[in-house]
């Protein structure tokens, strides 16, 4: 499966750092997923809603390591080139179980 385009939109939030959006085969899009500053470094936060119970679930999400890896991956290529700024002792190491991390 390709990203074939991500598009990065930054913010200036307290921890928001940008809205990113991903085309995958010039075919499927998926929108408002964030990278935000954790306790521990940058991490991609997919999209998600607030249940009745006050827990936040993913609407969309990678479900094997090797892809969302890959998409992490992409997502902070392209928003190096767009801030200008390394990331390498910034980003929160990925982990499957990140699908819950707090929500922004």
């Amino acid at each position: 499966m390709e990203i074939t385009e991500v598009v990065i939109r930054p913010v200036e939030d307290e921890r928001l750092r940008a809205y990113v959006s991903i085309t995958i085969e010039n075919s499927f899009v998926i929108k408002d997923i964030k990278i935000v500053e954790g306790k521990n470094g940058l991490f991609v936060s997919m999209p998600s809603r607030r249940r009745k119970n006050g827990k936040y679930q993913d609407i969309a999400h990678p479900i094997n390591t090797d892809f969302r890896k890959k998409l992490e991956d992409r997502i902070f290529d392209e928003y190096e080139s767009v801030v200008g700024e390394s990331l390498v002792e910034k980003r929160e190491i990925s982990n499957e179980d990140a699908v819950t991390k707090e929500a922004v």
